[in-house]
């Protein structure tokens, strides 16, 4: 099954309700990347007039998942996956539409490839970043996914 935007945000409309009614949306993804907007509204301020860190960290978050999602199926075999750290930087105000966007599909393909070879855990640095609408970076996250193949 080949992941669309419509999938997946039907999946989180289900499955992660809270990113949902924050307005966490898939844009687009491919497969070598994954974009996902959050538009700033009510439901997802803070008191200083600005995106909620955590609204943002959900975007993030998602954009890296979905695609590491997308891959792990492709590969036709039971593999689990898990945040086990992350980091970020914030160097401006989240207003307004925010899209970010993880590029890294080919490591993910690398990083499967060895796990499947090896049956060992492995770990990889993904990273998302989060651009106003003016193409200016709102916002960094790091995440450090952890796959293995189910045995």
């Amino acid at each position: 099954m080949t992941l669309t935007p419509r999938k997946l945000n039907t999946y989180t409309m289900f499955k992660l309700p809270a990113a949902y009614l924050c307005g966490v949306r898939t844009k687009h993804i491919d497969n070598e990347k994954c974009v996902v907007g959050v538009t700033f509204k009510w439901i997802n301020q803070n008191p200083f007039k600005s995106m909620f860190w955590a609204v943002q960290g959900m975007a993030a978050e998602f954009s890296t998942g979905a695609l590491m999602i997308s891959k792990i199926q492709e590969s036709g075999k039971r593999i689990s996956m898990l945040v086990t750290s992350n980091n970020a930087t914030f160097t401006k105000k989240a207003t307004g539409k925010i899209k970010f966007t993880c590029n890294d599909g080919k490591a993910i393909d690398e990083i499967l490839k060895k796990a499947i070879e090896t049956g060992e855990g492995q770990t990889l640095w993904m990273q998302s970043v989060g651009l106003n609408e003016d193409g200016v970076v709102v916002s960094t996250f790091n995440f450090e996914w952890s796959v293995k193949v189910k045995s």
